[in-house]
């Protein structure tokens, strides 16, 4: 028997693995797919700059694009953004461009802006963002390599260029925040909406 007491599948606007493993371990009856958007058109012409605005347009902008065709199903947006000071970072397009996201994200303290959106038909019903201070030990160029060499192409699939459920976790020494903004979704506050709209059976 499901939790999800919604009469339609709960759609979940994104491919990412980490995501969708959050939504089923949470036993929830969900379809992901991806919303077609140019992410980065979308920030340049929104003309923001601050890393907690951007993820939530992002967000927001995924959960509409899938709602508008989805009539009357609730559809979870998500995005994460991550931060050094007022740098904005993206996924590496390569391996020497971790390598240098390493380098500049060693010894220093780095924030990960996670915001959730839920929409349906067109409209957005709920909207949140959760934040996590992410403490990168020093690292010098023979660990980069050593690190880059054991997780491979994974590195290009997450911005910063670690995944911290996976081999990523050796790079850090402090962590403040919780598990599910780290991975890209702040869950709770989404399950709190969801069962707030009777949407759960837990």
């Amino acid at each position: 028997m499901s939790i999800w007491r919604g009469q339609q599948k709960l759609i979940l606007a994104s491919q990412s693995r980490a995501r969708k493993m959050l939504l089923e371990n949470a036993g929830l009856d969900f379809e992901a797919l991806p919303a077609d958007i140019d992410e980065r058109a979308v920030q340049a012409n929104s003309g923001l700059s601050a890393p907690g605005e951007i993820a939530s347009l992002l967000a927001s902008e995924k959960a509409l694009f899938i709602s508008t065709q989805k009539p009357g199903q609730y559809v979870v947006g998500a995005d994460q953004t991550l931060s050094l000071g007022r740098r904005l970072f993206t996924k590496p397009a390569h391996r020497a461009q971790a390598a240098e996201q390493l380098r500049l994200l060693a010894g220093e303290v780095h924030e990960l802006h996670s915001s959730v959106a839920v929409a349906r038909d067109g409209r957005i019903l709920f909207l949140d963002i959760s934040i996590a201070r992410m403490s990168m030990r020093r690292l010098d160029d023979g660990e980069i390599e050593a690190y880059l060499d054991q997780a491979g192409a994974a590195v290009m699939t997450s911005v910063g260029a670690y995944q911290l459920e996976g081999l990523g976790v050796h790079l850090f020494e402090r962590i403040e925040g919780d598990h599910f903004t780290i991975l890209g979704l702040p869950l709770l506050s989404l399950l709190a909406f969801l069962r707030g709209a009777n949407l759960l059976a837990v």
